[in-house]
């Protein structure tokens, strides 16, 4: 795959988009349009299944006495509390710590309002990049590149990139990716490598972009 193939690609990969659910991050986005419950959302979904984050948003966004769930929510909870609401997600204990943390931290560093570049984002208690970019994109709807296992091993199945880790994946993919591509790429991937692109068993037949895919999994 080259460059001039990204449109092509994109297409196929957004049919397939549509065919199944969204990812529980969109799912967060449509449901409350609130980049601050994009966030918790994000940093409750690394390393856990989509089923098990649904389930522990929503019994952590059930304690909101607002109309969304907000800092001051997480400020009133214990980190023990904390732990039982997003239990089993993984590294629940970690996960709880910082989502303590949070209200914290943002009222030092930003006067409490969540910022909205990758940078500062970073800042807080439980962000790395990828949800960082994750919130910038979905939270805020701005142009932002969040790169994942599934983004990072597909791409460079593609032969789109050749990189080592997610986050020189990531920097590749803003030097050759066009602008217009980076809100949804993430989400496109995602889903390609959860319903079908499996990393162990992928199923190549009747793929859309099989003709595009280098992988060594390929049948």
């Amino acid at each position: 795959m080259t460059t001039k193939d990204i449109a092509a690609v994109d297409r196929a990969l957004k049919k397939e988009f549509a065919a199944h659910a969204a990812p529980i991050i969109e799912l967060i986005e449509a449901q409350t349009h609130d980049p601050f419950c994009v966030l918790v959302g994000t940093i409750l979904s690394a390393r856990t299944k989509d089923a098990c984050t649904t389930g522990a948003v929503k019994r952590l966004f059930a304690t909101a006495r607002g109309a969304v769930f907000a800092p001051a929510d997480l400020e009133r909870l214990t980190t023990e509390e904390i732990e039982r609401l997003i239990y089993p997600v993984g590294f629940f204990r970690d996960k709880a710590r910082h989502l303590k943390a949070l209200p914290r931290v943002l009222k030092e560093k930003f006067g409490g309002t969540l910022p909205h570049t990758v940078e500062e984002l970073c800042e807080l208690p439980g962000v790395g990049r990828k949800t960082a970019n994750l919130t910038v994109a979905v939270g805020f709807d701005l142009p932002a590149i969040c790169v994942d296992v599934h983004v990072h091993r597909i791409c460079n199945w593609l032969e789109l990139v050749h990189t080592k880790k997610p986050v020189e994946t990531e920097m590749e993919l803003r030097r050759i990716l066009p602008v217009k591509y980076w809100k949804t790429w993430n989400s496109h991937l995602v889903s390609f490598g959860q319903t079908r692109c499996d990393p162990v068993r992928p199923r190549c037949d009747g793929c859309p972009i099989a003709r595009f895919c280098h992988s060594p999994k390929k049948r």
